[in-house]
């Protein structure tokens, strides 16, 4: 129980007038200070909740749910693919089918963790039949994308496949000729490379998977990791 108001009152004042008696004239209190501004935490996930409503083009009518991201929202190191796929689209996940787990095993192989890194794609609902984004679904999505990247600052962002680096670009150009090359965006190095489902597709291809991990050994160095 707490103490009577009127006895706390009286117990206030016997102090002062003991204080008084000692000479002291004034007291310096330490102000509370109360922020009104919300966390970043509560900031994120007030922009998940926007990307979770959003019905801004016809992906949402097709969508079971929007796939918003996942991962520290003060990662260093960021992986972004195109769209989500069947798995994730039933999940409310990035990367939780057999891409998904190709990718947990290079970033593992990485020594991170899923959840030291954060996992997000270009647009954050599935395309039908997983085709391609197209330029209309890529323009009304962008702006999460950036707010997310705003957000995170990571210090490199691991572009998957040719959708993230041509959007980022600006321009087409293969991701045969363009993987391996660290380019910036929004003053964050992007270190662009094969999607993991296209090392699946091409799994007798080993070439593929060093020269994926020649990219990643890149980024680790960058990162002081290696």
């Amino acid at each position: 129980m707490g103490k009577n108001p009127d006895k706390l009152l009286t117990d206030l004042q016997e102090r002062l007038n003991y204080l008084t008696q000692l000479g002291v004239e004034y007291l310096y209190l330490t102000p509370v200070v109360r922020s009104s501004a919300p966390s970043q935490r509560s900031r994120f996930l007030a922009l998940e909740k926007q990307i979770q409503n959003c019905r801004a083009c016809p992906l949402a009518e097709t969508r079971t749910y929007t796939v918003p991201g996942e991962g520290s929202i003060t990662a260093e190191l960021m992986f972004v693919g195109e769209g989500p796929g069947y798995d994730e689209d039933q999940q409310g996940r990035p990367f939780v089918g057999r891409a998904g787990q190709l990718l947990t095993k290079i970033i593992k192989a990485m020594e991170f963790k899923r959840e030291d890194v954060y996992i997000t794609n270009v647009v954050k609902c599935r395309p039908p039949d997983n085709r391609n984004p197209n330029i209309e679904e890529l323009e009304k999505c962008q702006t999460f994308l950036f707010e997310q990247i705003r957000f995170i600052q990571p210090k490199v962002i691991v572009a998957l496949g040719n959708v993230p680096n041509h959007f980022f670009l600006k321009r087409k150009v293969g991701i045969t000729s363009l993987r391996g090359k660290f380019y910036k965006y929004m003053n964050t190095q992007v270190m662009p490379t094969f999607h993991p489902s296209y090392l699946i597709r091409n799994e007798k291809n080993r070439q593929l998977k060093r020269l994926v991990w020649d990219d990643m050994k890149q980024v680790l160095a960058f990162l002081g990791k290696r």
